[in-house]
């Protein structure tokens, strides 16, 4: 049975233009302004800004976009959130205040599969109403996993009706915000994943490892564990199979990205569209210079063909799919688009765009790591010439 097939919300409802109005409206006069770019490295202020904004979203009837009905959320179909992902994707703070955010949105898509009854009530259920946040650790420093997960290091053990945990991890996304953690470790049986509150003796989180990014919000962690001792109960769907668990959890999340990074890509060319038709150069408007019209129309472009293919993955995954290949052709190509997009936005508008008058230079800064998050560029196209050969797939 494929992931999609089993994902409770497969195909999920449409969304009403109306209500996407009203999304679009709340992020232009609501979102967006409450961006403050010189706060764009204080979580905590960060964190209080999301909150009063979920408040006003939950108004409107912005809710999780993939969330069941019955669980408060809006229950879209994978399609529909191209759409809603867009449009929350243009602020910095969007997806937060739409609870589609990372790491939590595709953990509570990983567990609605995966999780047991209890594990549903102690970690899914809260973590979907927002009272408890969660990460995922996987990523390990040297020689440990990183682009390659098999290189794991991270071990659990079984004793005396217990999981004994020993490792080291890094760059786990949400961790310094999280109540728990996801923890992908190596058995007798294989890898596996395990749930582990945040405030377990041995849990330990070293220090937020600083990246490019702004509106970073929970950081990027170095976490230790050290005989972190967890319920024979921790252990998270079947032994042995969490790579296949993973993968399961990456499908979604590398969609999902897409998604939101199209709309910041969009925000940021939008921005200099303007920046273009107003400032003057040479005797004429900048957007006068064919030059500048080349930059303009190949990110349209750019962006038809990123959404045109988002779109499609969406569809498989609503069809109940095995979306491996086809996700990882469009994490490649939308990840290089949309960066190269605000890259054309930041040389359009010259010194303005490299300044931090404009939030050019932070769109840019946060769709950068999106050609490494989730599996590199380099590493994806390695896995799509694999299979292409291995299946005499026709291009």
């Amino acid at each position: 049975m494929s992931a999609a097939s089993r994902d409770p919300l497969t195909r999920g409802q449409d969304l009403a233009p109306e209500l996407l109005q009203t999304l679009q409206r709340f992020i232009d006069e609501a979102v967006i302004p409450a961006e403050d770019l010189k706060l764009a490295h204080d979580h905590a202020a960060q964190a209080a800004v999301v909150a009063r904004l979920q408040g006003q979203a939950l108004a409107l009837g912005l809710g999780s976009p993939r969330r069941a009905v019955t669980d408060g959320g809006l229950g879209l179909s994978w399609e529909a959130c191209c759409d809603y992902l867009e449009q929350a994707g243009r602020s910095f703070l969007g997806p937060a205040v739409l609870q589609c955010a990372p790491p939590t949105q595709p953990d509570v898509y990983a567990l609605d599969v995966l999780a047991t009854p209890s594990q549903r009530r102690a970690y899914l259920d809260p973590l979907k109403a927002g009272t408890r946040k969660s990460c995922f650790a996987m990523t390990e420093p040297a020689p440990g996993a990183g682009s390659d997960p098999r290189m794991l290091k991270t071990e659990a053990r079984q004793e005396g009706g217990q999981w004994v945990i020993n490792g080291h991890k890094w760059f786990i996304t949400g961790a310094h915000q999280a109540d728990f953690a996801i923890v992908v470790a190596r058995t007798d049986d294989g890898v596996s994943w395990f749930l582990v509150d945040a405030d377990t003796p041995g849990f330990e989180i070293v220090r937020d490892v600083p990246t490019m990014e702004p509106f970073d919000m929970g950081g990027h962690a170095e976490i230790r564990l050290t005989n972190c001792r967890v319920g024979a109960d921790a252990l998270v769907g079947e032994a042995g199979k969490g790579l296949d668990h993973a993968q399961l959890r990456l499908e979604g999340a590398r969609l999902f990205h897409c998604m939101r990074f199209i709309g910041l890509a969009s925000r940021a060319m939008h921005l200099a569209q303007r920046h273009v038709q107003q400032r003057e150069s040479h005797g004429a408007r900048l957007a006068e210079h064919q030059m500048v019209q080349a930059l303009v129309a190949d990110a349209h472009i750019q962006l038809f063909a990123a959404r045109v293919m988002t779109r499609e993955v969406a569809r498989q995954l609503d069809r109940g799919e095995s979306i491996r290949h086809s996700s990882s052709m469009a994490k490649v190509f939308v990840s290089e688009a949309v960066y190269q997009v605000a890259d054309s936005a930041v040389q359009i508008c010259g010194a303005l765009g490299v300044s931090e008058d404009l939030p050019l230079s932070m769109i840019l800064r946060m769709l950068r790591p999106f050609r490494i998050y989730d599996g590199a560029s380099e590493v994806h196209r390695s896995a799509i010439a694999k299979r292409a050969f291995r299946h005499d797939l026709r291009p």
